[in-house]
């Protein structure tokens, strides 16, 4: 598919594939045979199933995961929002394509093919605190970006992220797109302190204000406020449904881009669960918002995919676990 306009988009996002019903009750019964206590396995049960219902196999295994990070760099940076210079976003691409970021051991870790798409570094998105960060053209670009990053031949999906001021530009996000005070959305991010809290705070609310189109339509808040990796990252989440690849969606950041799906569609995320809860403060309130609870909670606030791509372990380890226990008649036990 090639976005040519913003209708485009739209019509991606009603002409969403569905979960395998007959796939997931086939899963339900071979997990009603298998050699433990009904409900024993909690949640790793309900991942399975989950994952089996997406992909159409009763009784799968996940051999090929990808992660995608993709960078972007803030106009919104030059309001002094971040503790870091922008300049880390480009140091950061050289780092991941070097292999030496966390989440290149992670994704070494648990077998994951790693791929890294730097979105047009040296033209920052405009300072949305005067207007859209985004015009149409830059949105499509970058929501087209994710959308081709995406491996057809994956069968599990992360994306990350990587932009100095991108926490700043996920708050804004939220606030459009769930009210209450600008303070409840925003966090520290790389490390600000109170006074960069506060500044952090009015930014944010200057941006909802500079671009009231984005109150509650999940679009125009990706586009007004988000950064070319925010929408990118929903481009590509947007794809993996398309093509039934379930999708384990990372920190803050990454949710924000994925609310804004949500927001236009609430069906569009059927495809993906939580991989953790972030230690950014807002991180917990946002997946309520979009009815997840995430799979690990280790005080993880890094980014880049991390905190998803080490929920793989987990995805991998509910799928062995489903697809390769002997049933009661297999094992010759008794299942009283």
């Amino acid at each position: 598919m090639q976005f040519a306009s913003l209708d485009d988009i739209c019509a991606a996002l009603r002409d969403l594939t569905d979960v395998d019903q007959k796939a997931m009750a086939a899963a339900r019964a071979r997990d009603a045979v298998l050699t433990k206590p009904p409900g024993a396995l909690g949640r790793l049960e309900e991942i399975a199933i989950w994952y089996c219902g997406w992909r159409g196999d009763a009784r799968p295994e996940v051999t090929a995961p990808q992660i995608i990070v993709f960078a972007g760099n803030h106009g919104v940076t030059a309001r002094g929002v971040s503790a870091f210079p922008a300049d880390v976003t480009e140091q950061m691409v050289l780092n991941f394509q070097a292999g030496g970021a966390a989440v290149n051991q992670l994704a070494r870790t648990v077998g994951a093919r790693m791929d890294v798409h730097a979105l047009a570094l040296d033209v920052p998105t405009a300072d949305f605190t005067e207007g859209p960060a985004m015009n149409d053209a830059e949105f499509l670009q970058a929501v087209q970006t994710g959308w081709d990053a995406v491996d057809t031949q994956a069968d599990l999906l992360v994306t990350g992220e990587m932009g100095i001021g991108n926490t700043t530009s996920a708050a804004a996000i939220a606030h459009a797109l769930y009210g209450g005070q600008s303070t409840d959305w925003v966090g520290r991010g790389t490390g600000v302190d109170e006074s960069g809290l506060a500044l952090k705070a009015a930014v944010v609310a200057e941006g909802l204000a500079a671009n009231p189109q984005a109150e509650g339509d999940g679009l125009e808040a990706l586009r007004c406020l988000g950064g070319r990796e925010l929408a990118a990252m929903a481009g590509a989440i947007l794809r993996a449904r398309h093509l039934r690849i379930p999708v384990i969606l990372d920190g803050f950041i990454c949710t924000a881009a994925a609310a804004c799906l949500h927001a236009a569609n609430p069906r569009a995320l059927g495809h993906a669960m939580a991989g953790h809860k972030s230690a950014e403060g807002a991180h917990q309130a946002l997946l309520e918002r979009i009815g997840k609870a995430p799979l690990l909670d280790l005080g993880m606030r890094l980014g880049e995919g991390s905190g998803a791509a080490l929920a793989i372990s987990v995805v991998k380890a509910a799928l062995a676990c489903h697809s390769g226990m002997a049933t009661f008649a297999e094992a010759g036990v008794s299942d009283g």
